[in-house]
């Protein structure tokens, strides 16, 4: 078993910035992929970024490319989520993600792959 935490989250105005933090306990996460998703209201919850064990291979949501940016610690069991100019609707929860990837380049996108959750934390984008 492993549990994500994540924190972070708050309200910030449009173009503002915000680190989420995700920190895992239980189990080490260096064999997991790891990847953040977010929920918004009425919405169902979309993948944002994911990274591989290593941090060598990562992938975006084209909503966030060029904006957020994914990475992790493995010594410190820790994943993060810079984003950068926000805009109003990347308001959601956001949720911490990890699934036992079978390989370094493994990596995925697809929400159903993924087997430990976080509780998430809100993101609320002022315009």
């Amino acid at each position: 078993q492993v549990q994500l935490a994540e924190s972070g989250g708050g309200l910030v105005q449009a173009g503002g910035s915000l680190r989420l933090s995700c920190a895992a306990s239980g189990r080490t996460i260096s064999r997991f992929s790891m990847g953040w998703f977010r929920q918004a209201p009425g919405k169902e919850r979309e993948f944002v970024a994911a990274i591989s064990w290593g941090g060598s291979i990562t992938s975006y949501a084209d909503s966030v490319k060029g904006r957020f940016t994914i990475s992790r610690d493995n010594a410190e069991n820790m994943v993060y989520l810079q984003m950068n100019s926000l805009k109003p609707e990347d308001t959601a929860i956001y949720y911490c993600a990890a699934y036992t990837a079978g390989g370094s380049y493994y990596i995925t996108r697809v929400r159903g792959q993924y087997e430990y959750w976080g509780q998430g934390t809100q993101v609320t984008v002022s315009s």
